[in-house]
């Protein structure tokens, strides 16, 4: 069973600077795609940003092109989601995912099948 813990989060204030981390244990990164959502209070969850397993593909939700970057290394099994230019907006608990599927990437919640508790960014002067 594939574990995935989150870390990172905290508050920033606006037009500040995070890097998210999710370390994955209990199996190897390569083979999972991997996404980035957030939830908001009272918000759907959302995607936010995802690479595919091999790295070819990576998509990012129009409200954050620009502005994060997501990145893996799989020889430390790690995958981050580096946030710049925060805004209030971007507040939210940011959860990492992870899919067994071997192409692409998606933004729908239902493409994957693991997901870790979530850290809390907060975004306020």
């Amino acid at each position: 069973q594939l574990q995935l813990v989150e870390s990172g989060g905290e508050l920033v204030q606006p037009g500040g600077s995070l890097r998210l981390s999710c370390a994955v244990s209990r199996s190897t990164l390569d083979y999972y795609a991997i996404g980035w959502f957030r939830q908001a209070p009272g918000k759907e969850r959302e995607g936010v940003s995802c690479i595919s397993s091999r790295s070819d593909i990576t998509n990012y939700a129009d409200s954050v092109k620009g502005r994060f970057t997501i990145s893996r290394d799989n020889a430390k099994n790690i995958v981050y989601l580096q946030m710049n230019s925060l805004k209030p907006e971007d507040t939210a608990v940011y959860y990492c995912t992870a899919s067994r599927r071997r192409v692409g990437c998606s933004f729908f919640w239902s493409y994957y099948d693991y997901w870790g508790q979530g850290t809390q960014v907060t975004v306020s002067s």
